[in-house]
């Protein structure tokens, strides 16, 4: 009960900047913990059926595909499979088509992603503007007080208008950390759906010419 209280008291001081970055605090947990649980559940850390699934298809091992496949990389693997190998598209169109399906699973991996880039840019300047009205109340004071200033309550506003600052930065940093990894991870399996590509078309293109 003491520590809430003392943690009421603490945004109290900070003003609406401080209960701002607390709110973007909350919101930026609530979006990591949902973008972990939506990148388990495509399989984002998870290539090695979709590998295996590629492999053997270029080892003209003829595989079952699966009919609904829920990881990424392998529903990508299975529908670029079925361009390929449709005769419905002309080669040009069919790698259009591949791309389009790449573009749509990024899509798909990279939503959620702009509300926590935009945490992490405004809350360090949302703990700025608290600063300098902080900054701006304690000279006022110090101007009404006169030749009687008391050093104490001039450095205690201080104080507190630079701690919007530093909770600012405090949401920031693991903001952009996040950002950071779930980008690497989007990156990784671009670069996974890349390489599946090029080997499923070489290997469709090598049996178009020995037809």
């Amino acid at each position: 009960m003491t520590d809430l209280t003392s943690f009421a008291g603490l945004l109290a001081r900070g003003g609406p900047a401080l209960w701002l970055i607390a709110l973007l605090s909350v919101l930026t947990l609530a979006l990591v913990l949902w973008k972990v649980w939506r990148l388990s559940l495509v399989g984002a850390w998870a290539g090695g059926r979709a590998e295996a699934l590629v492999s053997r298809i270029c080892a003209d091992e003829a595989p079952a595909l699966p009919e609904r496949p829920r990881t990424v990389r392998l529903r990508f693997v299975t529908d670029s499979w079925h361009v390929l190998q449709s005769g419905a598209f002309a080669p040009d169109a069919a790698r259009e088509e591949i791309t389009r399906l790449a573009q749509r699973a990024l899509a798909e991996l990279r939503g959620g992603l702009r509300p926590l880039e935009l945490i992490a840019t405004i809350a360090p300047l949302i703990g700025l503007l608290g600063t300098v009205l902080g900054m701006i109340e304690a000279f006022q004071a110090l101007q009404d007080s006169g030749a009687q200033t008391d050093a104490g309550v001039l450095a205690g506003g201080i104080w507190e208008a630079l701690l919007t600052t530093a909770a600012g930065m405090a949401v920031a940093i693991p903001a952009t950390i996040a950002l950071s990894w779930f980008e690497s991870v989007a990156d990784t399996v671009r670069h996974d759906m890349e390489d599946h590509a090029t080997r499923l078309a070489i290997h469709a293109h090598k049996g178009t010419g020995a037809a």
